[in-house]
């Protein structure tokens, strides 16, 4: 082959990586297999027809893989007793975690419940700090002393382990968007567990006077703890919740879904119309946390049929095939490269040293000269730092 042809071949090459790279495929909401969102006090809802590039869907397939093998590893290192404590699982929801990011800004700002791990990722935490949070290492997040429930990155403000307590933050937040003028949204998350609370409608109530900048988002993953909805909630149109705030109810389990009903209400909330209630229907793989085995109060048989006909991963995935915008081979390229990440970080997060003792009463307060701080009994005396 001649130095020319061997130049052609090249550009031909590149020629078609462009073009792959804009490849674009519109979804519409009424194929077989898809549902039109629910609405509640809206004429109009998200777009019947969503746009997919090949770039937006081997980002969205990477980020889910990732959170997935993240999940999967957490809990390996928990039933070796390498990490301990609270530690609740985010696979089977993907979905949500990676359909909100991809409709909102790095600027908009974001808190959830207890389940944090997917969204500590998607806010841009690495897997590395995450895990090395739950072993509770020196290179964790929160430099080994939050633990599962209490991660925070840029706008990101948690993980949160009491029962809805985020709900009044984020209104909170919100708020500050709205004082600042910035353009700003919050997004707040709790599950169906926490859709009883009283704290969450007193939100509701002051959000809708002030017209917070706010999307109030309920996952709906079927169980509180090992309660299901249909025995804990009067009401399950969880979308509803906000009565005199509009609402959506969306497929939880495809990630497209997710991101245009986000888009959506985020633009919603910009235009100045005050806060809008989310439903995601949605499942999670595991029990309530890893000391639950989520068999009691539901049949393996149900658990596998939701992955075998909504895991949110394959649905994209199949979408992905089936529309020529990757091969198989080149997931597996993927899959490959996820696995490796997660182990590599696995292995940080098992040998980095934990936070020496000197070190456990930093970060009490942002601003402030050393001050002692009484131990477990009078006479252990430890020293803050900043």
């Amino acid at each position: 082959m001649t130095s020319g042809e061997v130049e052609g071949r090249n550009r031909l090459h590149a020629i078609s990586g462009c073009l792959q790279s804009l490849m674009c495929f519109i979804f519409c909401s009424d194929s077989p297999g898809e549902q039109k969102c629910d609405l509640h006090r809206l004429e109009d809802g998200p777009p019947l027809e969503a746009e997919l590039t090949r770039d937006q869907a081997l980002q969205y397939y990477r980020t889910m893989q990732t959170v997935r093998r993240m999940e999967l590893k957490a809990d390996q290192l928990y039933k070796q007793k390498i990490i301990r404590g609270f530690c609740h699982l985010y696979d089977g929801q993907e979905a949500c975690a990676v359909g909100i990011e991809a409709a909102i800004t790095p600027s908009d700002h974001l808190i959830t419940s207890y389940r944090a791990h997917g969204y500590t990722y998607t806010r841009g935490v690495s897997v590395k700090a995450i895990l090395a949070e739950l072993t509770g290492r020196k290179g964790g997040v929160a430099k080994g002393k939050g633990g599962s429930m209490h991660m925070y990155g840029h706008h990101f403000y948690g993980g949160n382990g009491i029962v809805g307590a985020q709900v009044p933050l984020g209104a909170g937040i919100a708020l500050a968007c709205q004082y600042q003028g910035n353009n700003q949204i919050c997004v707040t998350l709790y599950g169906d567990g926490a859709a009883n609370q009283g704290q969450l409608f007193e939100s509701f109530n002051m959000a809708a006077l002030w017209k917070l900048p706010c999307i109030f988002i309920c996952e709906n993953n079927k169980y509180g703890m090992g309660t299901s909805v249909e025995r804990a909630s009067a009401c399950t149109d969880y979308y509803k919740r906000g009565d005199y705030i509009p609402g959506i109810k969306v497929d939880g389990m495809d990630v497209l879904c997710v991101r245009e009903a986000t888009k959506f209400a985020a633009d919603y909330c910009r235009a100045g119309k005050g806060p809008i209630v989310m439903e995601l229907e949605t499942y999670r793989y595991h029990g309530h946390s890893m000391s639950d085995p989520g068999v009691s109060y539901r049949t393996r048989e149900e658990i596998q049929e939701v992955r075998s006909k909504s895991d949110p991963i394959s649905l994209l995935k199949d979408r992905m095939l089936s529309s020529n915008m990757a091969s198989v081979e080149e997931l597996k390229e993927i899959d490959i490269a996820i696995r490796k990440e997660v182990e590599d970080a696995a292995q940080f997060a098992t040998l980095d040293p934990e936070p020496s003792l000197e070190e456990l009463c930093s970060h009490i307060y942002q601003n402030s000269p050393p001050l002692e701080v009484r131990g477990t009994h009078p006479w252990a005396k430890l020293k803050s730092s900043y």
